[in-house]
């Protein structure tokens, strides 16, 4: 199977696929968030954008529900697996909540590519379900021009401690859980074929722990770092929060040879639009564009962005009163 480099059979690849965000706020402007919501049982919808939904069940439990689908990031179709269904369960965690039990999402090319990659794909999303403690109850699948697969996950979590986007104050601080930079390494790797196992090893890594460490200091705001970059994301919370934030750009973690690979040109397009999209909201404070390019990277599988200090993530930042931009990095 080595002869097939998934990453060619698609225009695109991981969360820098998504619709650009300007774009999709105005398909989903004309929808209320409340629509056919039965007695304010919808805890978490369209308003802010936030990663999954959270409907009420009872007094103490809230369920959490999320989907999330892409094109190959990567060659090796295992790995696109683990990748993945990584992203998708993470969504769950971004909300405060513990996954429960998934669905297979599988877009497959049958006449350009043996089946036998579509099995190690779907192994890959197992065990990572396996990993984080969730079922895999079966899925649904369709011959598609391009292959594509991931998850729709269903969790649980207290509405009392759900992670918001609008629960952001000033005077927090930011913490980010993953370094940032898969989004070029994941260019370089279509373009070229070079493989870099760091950036594999991020995304296929999990965001329990940091999300669990995020409840368990108390912290009532987050969001995970995906398809919009880290400004994109850290915009949303802030508008939907009515603060400003604050960007340390020396503070940033970035994989190993990332900047490298900004310099080389490989720089996603969806990259560049989440850079567009944010600019008329961002003090830049003379940031150089490489920088600002790296700081709006499309992640796929990122890290959680947490408002308020966790164990082992470094303070990038943090949270103010609002001012005349939503961002300002310096």
């Amino acid at each position: 199977m080595t002869e097939f480099r998934l990453t060619q059979y698609a225009r695109g690849g991981g969360c820098s696929c998504k619709i650009p965000p300007g774009e999709l706020e105005a398909v989903l402007a004309a929808f209320s968030a409340r629509e056919g919501d039965p007695e304010g049982e919808l805890l978490i919808g369209l308003e802010h954008g936030d990663d999954a939904a959270a409907v009420r069940i009872d007094g103490d439990r809230a369920l959490i529900s999320t989907v999330d689908f892409f094109a190959p990031v990567v060659d090796d179709p295992y790995d696109f697996g683990r990748i993945a269904a990584a992203n998708a369960i993470s969504d769950v965690y971004a909300v405060g909540g513990e996954p429960l039990v998934a669905l297979n999402l599988l877009g497959w090319p049958r006449d350009l590519l043996p089946m036998e990659l579509a099995h190690e794909v779907l192994r890959g999303g197992l065990d990572v379900a396996r990993q984080a403690g969730c079922a895999v109850g079966g899925g649904h699948s369709i011959d598609d021009a391009e292959p594509k697969y991931g998850m729709a996950v269903t969790g649980l979590a207290d509405p009392a401690a759900l992670l918001r986007l609008e629960a952001g104050r000033p005077g927090l601080p930011l913490s980010l859980s993953k370094p940032l930079g898969v989004g070029v390494l994941n260019s370089r790797h279509k373009a070229t074929g070079e493989v870099f196992p760091a950036a594999i090893a991020s995304m296929t890594t999990l965001n329990r722990d940091a999300a669990r460490a995020a409840r368990q200091a108390g912290a009532r705001c987050a969001t995970d770092v995906t398809g919009f970059g880290l400004l994109g994301h850290l915009y949303k919370l802030a508008r939907a929060s009515g603060v400003t934030a604050v960007v340390d750009a020396a503070a940033v973690p970035y994989l190993e040879g990332v900047r490298e690979a900004v310099r080389d040109g490989y720089v996603s397009g969806g990259s560049r639009r989440n850079l567009a999209w944010v600019s008329p909201h961002l003090d830049p404070g003379g940031t150089a564009e490489e920088d600002l390019l790296l700081l709006a990277d499309a992640q796929t599988s990122g890290g959680l962005l947490v408002a308020g200090e966790i164990p082992g993530a470094p303070v990038i930042g943090e949270l103010v009163a609002a001012g005349d931009r939503a961002l300002i990095v310096r």
